[in-house]
């Protein structure tokens, strides 16, 4: 099995700084891409950003300068550092990876639990 461990979520004032990470772990061949989505209530679940695989990272336009992606491909592990929060940051984020669980087999969305990050105006 394969699981999406996230950590580092919590309540923050406007103006603060949160950084949540998270851990691929199992049986993994591969980790394609890994990044962050978010949900707040009401709305659909959003890209934050994103890391393929020798690729550049992919920002939403509405954390551009503020957010800052990062990954340790020996760790499988995944790092948002946001800076700068605003109160329209509130909501679930999820950790999303793109994992290939054995050499000739297909790569499959993981999705974490899901971490609350609450700003507070």
């Amino acid at each position: 099995q394969v699981q999406l461990v996230e950590s580092g979520g919590g309540l923050v004032q406007a103006g603060g700084s949160l950084r949540l990470s998270c851990a691929a772990s199992g049986s993994i061949f591969s980790v394609n891409a890994m990044g962050w989505y978010r949900q707040a209530p009401g709305k659909q679940r959003e890209l934050v950003a994103n890391l393929p695989n020798g690729g550049s990272t992919n920002y939403a336009d509405s954390v551009k300068g503020r957010f800052t992606l990062s990954r340790d491909n020996a760790k499988n592990t995944v790092y948002l550092q946001m800076n700068s929060l605003k109160p329209e940051d509130t909501a679930v984020y999820y950790c999303h990876a793109l994992i290939r669980k054995m050499i000739l087999s297909r790569t499959d969305d993981y999705w974490g639990q899901g971490t609350q990050v609450t700003v507070s105006s």
